[in-house]
């Protein structure tokens, strides 16, 4: 991570960030700390409050933030948000300035990548699609997995703003790569998550220490950043969301509907899917994606 400047860098790319949240604040607060111009917007008063706290500027509006971006960044929940910034009156495409790049950073369906960059084009406007993966976590260090779709032109323009925001950075191919190699990644993610949660369970009715078994899984061929991540989520029974059940479901639903597309077959996910459906229709979608820990317990007859 950067050492934080007095002062936006003159040198650098004024940006525009729009969309405050778990993930967004954190990364926006990476790039002021790296020396860009940041101005903000998102729907919460007070994840503007905390933009301008740490050294951005907040605006009132899509159209106000984005008005002076040389580039504008997004960071929404999913495909119907990027469509409403993106698109009308106030949104980006209307209010950008011709030549402008706009990185969507969201984890959304690619076919609605495909159809952003398309319609950005007709405006003089440029687009990637870089969704990220490493949780809240990796979005405070600075440490995120990001996967890029577009042109090389932009990807290499580009460059320096991921390198304050991320650690693996890469061209997965043209629009939509990104998203799709994203996909992917949430079905590793959950199956992965899904796997750890039902050793645990099988762990504590075996009345093992659990602490000690995880800690030695975790250094042999059954260690993964995942398990490094939410270890502690699992031993504390510590669900606070740093990425909801609630966007896990969207994202499995892009997964899953893609490989429909395709013709893949997902056997396994296709059952993860379904639990991570359950567990959100149980009241648990605001809860973190280790919250699969639940499910497992409630299939193995404990009361949670």
């Amino acid at each position: 991570m950067s050492t934080p400047t007095d002062s936006p860098r003159r040198d650098l790319p004024k940006l525009a960030w729009i969309g405050l949240g778990i993930m967004g604040s954190p990364m926006a607060e990476n790039l002021i700390k790296a020396g860009y111009d940041v101005t903000g917007y998102t729907l919460e008063q007070d994840k503007l409050d905390r933009l301008a706290a740490a050294g951005g500027r907040a605006a009132g509006s899509v159209a106000e933030a984005v008005r002076d971006a040389d580039v504008v960044i997004t960071m929404v929940p999913a495909s119907p948000q990027v469509e409403a910034i993106a698109y009308g009156p106030d949104g980006i495409l209307e209010n950008a300035r011709s030549g402008a790049l706009l990185i969507d950073m969201s984890s959304i369906t690619p076919q609605t990548s495909v159809d952003l960059a398309a319609r950005a084009r007709d405006q003089g406007i440029r687009v990637l699609d870089a969704p990220v993966s490493g949780g809240e976590a990796g979005a405070i260090e600075a440490v995120l997995s990001i996967m890029v779709g577009g042109e090389r032109a932009d990807f290499d323009e580009a460059r320096p703003v991921f390198d304050a925001l991320g650690r693996t950075i890469v061209l997965c191919g043209p629009h939509g790569s990104g998203q799709t190699v994203k996909a992917a990644n949430q079905l590793i993610v959950a199956v992965n998550i899904q796997a750890c949660a039902e050793a645990v369970v099988f762990l504590e009715k075996s009345g093992v220490d659990l602490r000690a078994a995880l800690d030695v899984l975790n250094g042999g061929l059954a260690g993964s950043t995942v398990l490094t991540r939410k270890k502690d989520n699992f031993l504390r029974r510590d669900f606070r969301p740093g990425f909801r059940i609630d966007l896990h479901h969207k994202d499995m639903g892009i997964v899953t509907d893609a490989a429909r597309t395709v013709g893949a077959a997902l056997p396994v996910g296709a059952v993860v899917a379904q639990l991570v459906a359950s567990l959100r229709a149980q009241g648990d979608g605001g809860l973190d994606h280790s919250a699969l820990l639940r499910a497992v317990e409630r299939l193995s007859g404990a009361h949670v």
